[in-house]
């Protein structure tokens, strides 16, 4: 099994898509499984799934060989968990509780962000990137990328509605999401 997982990571690393998707069909599952065992949110779980193996392949060339795959590739899903929940737990404060300061309380004033025509301009500006690199994307990347993220239709939803299996419907959206990466890496700050 290492030896067939060193092949196909040597050619993913060379750029075969067909290697890539063998891969990500044999463990697919597996991490989405760990994963979901640990958020216990189908919809979280995908796209940390997503997410974890966009990860990995952003760093194959990283990968040492003389381990597992699944090892390393597990590593990343569950460090892409533990980020998830610490995003999950970011302390808040309520904007409208004043703040308590030795013995006394200070009320809060924030700036209205509308105000500023500058950061408008801006928004407008990324949006308008963002829509051409997504219009630029092939037709069925395009489709993928838009029922999903647009639409917010589920995985299963989408498969249903392209007559298309979900593997196929998760690689499109994952392509997608690598080639918009891609796409605006430079072009954004």
């Amino acid at each position: 099994m290492k030896e067939k997982d060193s092949e196909l990571i040597r050619l993913a690393k060379a750029g075969d898509s067909k290697a890539y998707d063998q891969l990500l069909h044999k463990y697919k599952n597996q991490v989405y499984n760990l994963i979901y065992r640990m958020v216990r949110n189908k919809q979280e779980a995908e796209d940390l799934t997503q997410e974890a193996f966009i990860k990995a392949f952003k760093s194959l060339v990283s990968f040492n060989e003389d381990y597992a795959f699944s090892t390393w590739l597990y590593k990343i899903a569950t460090n892409n968990c533990i980020d998830y929940f610490r995003k999950r737990k970011l302390q808040t404060y309520s904007l409208d509780k004043p703040i308590k300061y030795k013995d006394s309380e200070i009320q809060q004033e924030l700036p209205d962000p509308e105000l500023n025509p500058e950061k408008k301009i801006l928004a407008l500006e990324r949006s308008r990137i963002i829509q051409d690199a997504i219009d630029s994307l092939p037709e069925k990347y395009h489709t993928a990328i838009v029922m999903r993220h647009r639409e917010e239709k589920s995985y299963e939803e989408i498969a249903e509605i392209l007559n298309l299996p979900l593997g196929t419907v998760k690689a499109r959206i994952f392509r997608a999401r690598e080639m918009l990466n891609k796409a605006l890496k430079d072009r954004l700050h």
